[in-house]
């Protein structure tokens, strides 16, 4: 095959370990391209392919994430990995774990772990590489390599997300969720939340967010249960959609334009935190963006209105 074959057979691969590393669709495309460019720009073609993209694509990663976690320390807000609607890369013998390893409460309890630890975490548990691949990735020794996982591994441990094993269970109980929110449904919102759910916005000080999570199925079934109603007055819809491997779902203005994404964390029968990703340069990768800071004061004014 060509250049261009062989990259493009690995680019869902590329892009996946990048996204995992980075919690970041822009950033894991832009790692992608810059692995394309050394690709094309090397002189040779390497033995494996396969390892030499995966060793380039993640190296990038790695020195993108250092400089990303130094502007993290001053996001406003809490910061959230940006909602990915796909996962391009399949691998039938590793879906548990390419499934469990997109999942938002996976991504943020990566962001534990050193950018060389997240990486060998990552190739090793997910993508199932060699420690000899893996050592040529990070430009550490195989001895090294094995240090870092088993680094990364208690770091994971105490802290590793549980899932509802029932797909099907997780997707009725997210339905319930939506039909409940249409519908203004207090009540039924409160009884499919955990006593201790967690709303936590990411505005990144570019789009209304609450000043800090929110906490307790009361607080968050009245919060959700009094706004909607309100946004709909002013034809604010929302898709369900799966996101991270998690249900959730895309709201939109009036004109079709992405306001923000919900995502779900489901375990035991109820939802355990919910996520809304409503920074405007995060959801610009599924769609033309809504100006949050109209709809936000448009539908306090019809509030304000009708009282």
């Amino acid at each position: 095959m060509s250049k261009v074959e062989d990259f493009e057979e690995l680019r869902p691969l590329l892009f996946s370990i990048a996204y995992r590393i980075l919690g970041s669709v822009s950033d894991a495309e832009d790692a992608v391209q810059e692995t394309w460019l050394r690709f094309d720009g090397s002189a040779t073609r390497p033995t494996s392919t396969k390892s030499f993209l995966s060793a380039a694509v993640t190296r990038i990663a790695i020195d993108v994430l250092r400089s990303a976690r130094v502007r993290r320390e001053s996001y406003v807000g809490p910061w959230l990995p940006e909602p990915l609607l796909n996962d391009p890369y399949e691998d039938p013998a590793r879906s548990v774990e390419l499934a469990d390893s997109v999942s938002m409460a996976a991504l943020l309890l990566l962001e534990r772990l050193s950018p060389l630890e997240r990486a060998v975490f990552l190739l090793r548990e997910v993508f199932a590489f060699g420690f000899d691949e893996i050592a040529v990735a990070v430009g550490r020794s195989e001895t090294a390599c094995r240090q870092l996982l088993v680094r990364a591994r208690r770091h994971m441990q105490t802290g590793q997300p549980r899932f509802a094993a029932d797909r099907q269970e997780r997707q009725e109980l997210a339905a319930r969720f939506f039909d409940a929110l249409s519908n203004g449904d207090v009540g039924g919102l409160r009884d499919l939340l955990a006593a201790d759910v967690q709303l936590v916005g990411d505005g990144g000080g570019k789009a209304p967010q609450l000043a800090r999570a929110l906490m307790g199925a009361e607080n968050v079934a009245t919060v959700l249960g009094t706004v909607f109603p309100w946004l709909a007055r002013i034809d604010v819809t929302f898709e369900p959609r799966e996101m991270n491997g998690q249900p959730g779902a895309v709201f939109r203005d009036r004109d079709g334009r992405i306001l923000h994404t919900l995502v779900l964390d489901v375990l035991d029968g109820r939802i355990q935190t919910i996520r809304a990703v409503i920074n405007p340069e995060k959801l610009s990768h599924i769609g033309p963006v809504a100006d949050a800071w109209a709809v936000d004061r448009e539908w306090r004014a019809v509030r304000r209105e009708t009282r």
